[in-house]
This record gives structure tokens, sequence and C-alpha cells, in this order.
């Protein structure tokens, strides 16, 4: 009887060292973007042009030229129908609210 308690035992702590590492196993998200306007993020100013958008869990990194430009956190939101392509949306000041990606229903929501 102690054997199999044992067994039962090991057995679950293996499915818990696996679930707890599959988050630290997903890839973060990488998108080029484009932006057609000045737009602010966070406490950066992002001027129009091209740049590198890496989301890794709820956290938003924006690169240029290999330097990162500006960070948030947010958080990842389904929608009912996919972007038809990838698109920044802009809030009344000039600040990203949110990023449509073409084909997915998901957008990254930014934090207010």
């Amino acid at each position: 009887m102690r054997h199999r308690s044992f067994f039962s035992l090991t057995a679950t702590a293996l499915l818990a060292v696996f679930v707890l590492a599959i988050p630290a196993l997903a890839k973060p998200f990488t998108k080029t973007i484009n932006i057609s306007q000045a737009a602010k993020l966070g406490k950066a100013t992002l001027q129009a042009g091209e740049y590198r958008l890496v989301i890794d869990g709820n956290k938003a990194t924006v690169e240029r030229n290999r330097q990162t430009v500006a960070e948030s956190e947010g958080r990842w939101e389904d929608r009912d129908t996919p972007a038809r392509y990838t698109s920044i949306l802009l809030g009344a000041d000039g600040q990203v609210r949110e990023v449509r990606f073409e084909g997915q229903k998901r957008v990254f929501v930014f934090g207010e």
C-alpha cells in the first residue's frame, strides 16, 4: 500500500512541475508594426515608422533598431471576428489603446 501512495505522490508532483513549466516554454509573440503618425505608449512617444513589437505574457516591448523604445503592460482579449489587417488603435490623446493582428481574433489591449 505504501508503494502505491509513493507512486501517486510522485506522479502528482511530476504533473505539477509540467503544468508550471508550460508558460515558461511559451515563446513571446513578435510582430513588425508600422505606425503612420506619432503615438504614445506608456511614457514614450513613438514617431511614425516601423517597429518590432514583442509581447511576452502581459508585457509588451517596442523596439526600433534593436533598441527598446517603449514598454507597457496589457492583456490579451478575444473579439468575435478576425482582424482584416494588422492595425493600431489610438485614443483621442494619441495613446496606443490596442493592437489588432491580421487574421486573428485576439487583440492586445494596453493598460490605461
